[in-house]
């Protein structure tokens, strides 16, 4: 498997400032305070997969054990903090199997590990406790995180400003 370069040339400010006349709906960002930065990487692109669980992680692991294809692994926890959905395991085998990001809305855990992944992590928050594993939640499906729909194939960009996401691929200027 290959693992994603760090050097990914954009800006989300770049790319926002490129498409800030548009009213269609293509763009939307989330929150610049919202999300930490926690992996290897301070920042990361790609198309959109997605995993809705609540306090168990049992879709992630086995996303990030698959292929990733440069994709980025939305992780929708509903916002909690009570249990950790990635951890250093993870990380590392969503790095090992070519996972451009991970973005979790929710907490994480085992920091050092996940700093020296070669990945991109945003999360909410961390907490030392594990999840238990009920093989519970769904996957590939659209998420909505604070008010914005995120949709399996669309793009996101991370980096150190904040998170956009868009409908497809962008190249801005810049």
């Amino acid at each position: 498997m290959t693992t994603p370069t760090p050097s990914i040339g954009f800006s989300t400010c770049d790319l926002c400032d490129s498409l800030k006349a548009d009213t269609s709906g293509a763009i939307r960002w989330l929150p610049g305070s919202l999300y930490r930065s926690y992996g290897g990487f301070a920042r990361f692109a790609g198309p959109i997969a997605t995993v809705r669980c609540l306090e168990d992680n049992s879709l992630v692991k086995a996303a990030v054990e698959s292929f990733g294809a440069g994709r980025v692994l939305v992780v929708d926890g509903g916002g909690s903090l009570r249990r950790s959905l990635v951890g250093g395991n993870l990380a590392a085998s969503a790095a090992k199997n070519g996972w451009a990001g991970l973005l979790v809305h929710g907490a994480v855990r085992d920091l050092q590990e996940l700093k020296a992944a070669d990945i991109g992590i945003f999360a909410l928050g961390h907490v030392p406790m594990p999840t238990d594993r009920r093989g519970q939640g769904v996957e590939d499906v659209p998420v909505q995180i604070e008010g914005h729909w995120l949709r399996p194939g669309e793009w996101i960009y991370a980096d150190e400003d904040g998170v956009v996401v868009t409908t497809g691929p962008v190249h801005p200027a810049g």
